[in-house]
């Protein structure tokens, strides 16, 4: 990636508006209607299908142990999709803090 001059391309106004934030420094500027991860694809969708069966299978009984097993994920990462869950307002729904 090359980088380009500020003041070679940016207007000395907008310039000097930024040398008020970051003067010296490098920054990324993001295109503009950049998609979000996983946008392109659908894999943003299959891992929260995933996350949402490791989910219900811990409701289920299933140990943390066996999950990580059979998803091919670490122990740490299957607490951290268990902790991450967004709670419903059913207390059904809701993973009990105590068990992690």
């Amino acid at each position: 990636m090359s980088y380009l001059r500020a003041e070679d391309v940016l207007p000395i106004e907008v310039l000097t508006l930024v040398q008020k934030y970051v003067s010296g420094e490098s920054i990324y500027i993001p295109a503009k209607g950049k998609k979000k991860w996983g946008d392109s694809t659908n894999t943003r969708e299959i891992l929260e299908c995933r996350n949402q069966d490791i989910i219900r299978k811990y409701q289920n009984g299933m140990s943390i142990k066996d999950l990580s097993k059979e998803y091919f994920l670490t122990e740490k990462s299957i607490q951290r999709i268990i902790r991450n869950q967004k709670c419903s307002d059913t207390p059904e729904s809701r993973v009990s803090d105590e068990i992690l």
